[in-house]
């Protein structure tokens, strides 16, 4: 189970990441770097395998939160540097939580838990229908209104499953 994180700021800087594994051309990977508001930063490494939630393009100035695996190991370093696993670009009327979720649709962290309706899309990264009820995996849930409740309730939007190797 990945233990996801996030940071969510502004982007100040992209540029091309260049790791030199596997023959790899250059703009394959990019470096993201991420400001908030109160001046914390942090450089997002984003590979191809990295889902963009509506596929967004992502320039200098958009609001983004990265998620990243809190358990991965990271280097040492400030900046801190991490592999974006799923990277979001702030829309309005729409939230997102990106988490596990357990046997009854609630988040890990007991925050959120999901009603789905038989209208509910539940994709797989690449589109494709997912074919099996999505609870005890790691969700990207896009939702718009829930419950004042703890956990809050919602009916989302759509479910895209990570099934990550």
């Amino acid at each position: 189970m990945i233990n996801f994180y996030s940071f969510q700021g502004t982007v100040t800087m992209i540029s091309d990441f260049y790791t030199g594994q596997n023959g790899e051309t250059a703009g394959c990977n990019k470096f993201i770097s991420v400001v908030n508001e109160t001046g914390a930063v942090v450089n997002f490494v984003v590979s191809p395998s990295t889902y963009f939630v509506d596929q967004a393009i992502v320039a200098i100035g958009d609001r983004v939160t990265g998620y990243y695996d809190g358990n991965a190991p990271t280097i040492l370093i400030y900046p801190p540097q991490y592999q974006a696993l799923v990277m979001v670009k702030e829309a309005t009327n729409r939230n997102v939580k990106v988490d596990y979720f357990n046997n009854q649709l609630v988040s890990s962290d007991g925050q959120l838990q999901l009603n789905l309706s038989p209208y509910t899309p539940i994709l797989l990264t690449n589109g494709q229908p997912f074919s099996s009820i999505p609870a005890n995996r790691d969700l990207i849930v896009i939702y718009g209104p829930s419950t004042m409740s703890i956990p809050a309730q919602t009916t989302p939007y759509r479910v895209i499953v990570l099934c990550f190797q």
